[in-house]
């Protein structure tokens, strides 16, 4: 596909790179010269110098050429719309934009009718979601959902004490009778599709896919579970902070933000009224003791800056608090963070590609399944997939134990008629069935590749 990309910020640079690597034709543009020259050398794409909200600057970028998909992610909310009104009466098929502001995201509906913008994507908002699902398992590092919530995908981490150390995946299912399928496995700096042979060692990072309501279950009979948080310590009052701190209120978690700008406390105060606003210095351990931070469940540290969330998270993860969450941007901080014993880290900027890249791959979807939901785990190394099966295909109503599917691919879970089913040899995919796959191929498009 033809893809203009406006604004080489944190944000524009990861989807480039994404979508680079997809073969897609790129255009990138920008107001900077030297930002152009250093992406161009960088990934195989065009530059083009200019205001990305000006007519002429795109009637020039795109020199007549048919273009599928615009995306807008420049630092201004108001020039992201602007590009994409501009891009839609240049013919631009689809158009994404960038929109942080929570008076705008109230607003997706209307920018999608009215105005045409195909998707709306806010990053802090999207952000403040997921570590709210981190949250609401205390045992999980991370967790996605699939089927409208029906199927969840969490990373758990094996520890000297776990039930599942030093076990195979067959004996985890016959032992503990547990409707679960452990789909992927990090170990070190592999990364593994385990068999049912694979077995379980200490220090592994684990993903395990179940049905939504069997996984509290699943998690009891494994000694899983912990009590379910009740305070939250927020460092870092930005848009993130709002959106997290508005949905632990709402579901009766009590929420103390350490933010050192006086003016943003003041606002913070009037939007979360519930919440506790203290105005001081996160990095200030003294601070941090006094206010509480050794008595709350959970710390999440969100201020503009990679090192001083780090910082601030190294402090927390001694005091054995439930959960230490840690926005970082930077992907070269990897391995400061697992030296430190940071596991749960959460960057903006991946979820943001990430929703990019469901979206443009169901752009260029034509085959047999339609192309749903995707998640990206393990530093981008695995993919977790979501179709549905449109029609009766050379692969629908076999047993799948006679289907030869490629190595490194695993389907984990089917969804027919609002049942999740656990595959196992005698099940069969159906037309209008939706399905997991989860894959180191990182460029799967249909079903129908992951078989020989």
């Amino acid at each position: 596909m033809n893809i203009v990309i406006v604004g080489l910020g944190k944000f524009g640079i990861e989807i480039t790179e994404h979508l680079s690597k997809e073969n897609h034709n790129i255009i990138v543009i920008d107001t900077k010269q030297s930002i152009i020259e250093d992406i161009v050398g960088q990934f195989d794409v065009k530059g083009y110098c200019g205001n990305g909200a000006s007519y002429l600057t795109q009637k020039e970028a795109f020199d007549g050429k048919d273009t599928d998909l615009l995306i807008a992610t420049t630092s201004t909310d108001e020039a992201n719309i602007l590009c994409c009104l501009v891009a839609k009466k240049l013919g631009v098929n689809q158009t994404i934009a960038r929109v942080r502001n929570p008076e705008y995201a109230l607003h997706a509906q209307l920018m999608h009718n009215e105005l045409g913008i195909s998707m709306t994507l806010n990053p802090d908002l999207d952000t403040a979601i997921e570590i709210f699902r981190i949250l609401r398992y205390p045992s999980a590092l991370q967790v996605e959902s699939f089927a409208n919530g029906k199927v969840d995908l969490v990373e758990i981490k094996i520890d000297a004490n776990s039930l599942l150390k030093d076990t195979s995946l067959v004996k985890i299912k016959d032992k503990y009778k547990v409707k679960i399928l452990i789909c992927a496995v990090k170990r070190n700096e592999e990364v593994i599709i385990p068999n049912g042979d694979f077995t379980l060692k200490e220090g592994d990072y684990v993903y395990v896919t179940a049905d939504s309501k069997e996984l509290a279950t699943a998690f009891k009979k494994l000694k899983l579970v912990q009590s379910r948080l009740s305070s939250t310590m927020i460092i870092g009052g930005g848009k993130i902070t709002y959106y997290l701190a508005s949905m632990l209120l709402e579901n009766n978690i009590s929420v103390k933000i350490i933010e050192k700008d006086k003016n943003i406390c003041k606002v913070l105060s009037e939007l979360l009224p519930k919440a506790l606003i203290i105005n001081g210095e996160g990095t200030n351990q003294k601070l941090l003791l006094s206010e509480g931070i050794s008595d709350v469940d959970s710390t999440v540290s969100l201020t503009g800056m990679d090192e001083t969330n780090i910082v601030i998270s190294s402090f927390a993860n001694t005091l054995n608090l439930k959960k230490v969450v840690t926005k970082v941007s930077n992907s070269n901080y990897d391995l400061i963070l697992k030296n430190v014993g940071l596991d749960i880290v959460v960057s903006p900027k991946e979820i943001f590609s990430s929703h990019i890249i469901r979206y443009v791959r169901g752009m260029a979807n034509t085959l047999d399944s339609e192309f749903k939901t995707l998640y990206r785990l393990v530093g981008n190394k695995v993919e977790a997939l979501e179709f549905v099966i449109s029609k009766a295909t050379s692969y629908t109503s076999i047993p799948l134990k006679d289907l030869h599917i490629k190595k490194n691919y695993l389907l984990a879970c089917i969804i027919r008629e609002n049942q999740v089913i656990i595959p196992s040899g005698k099940d069969t995919l159906e037309p209008l069935d939706s399905v997991v796959i989860v894959t180191t191929n990182t460029s799967l498009m249909d079903v129908s590749e992951i078989l020989e």
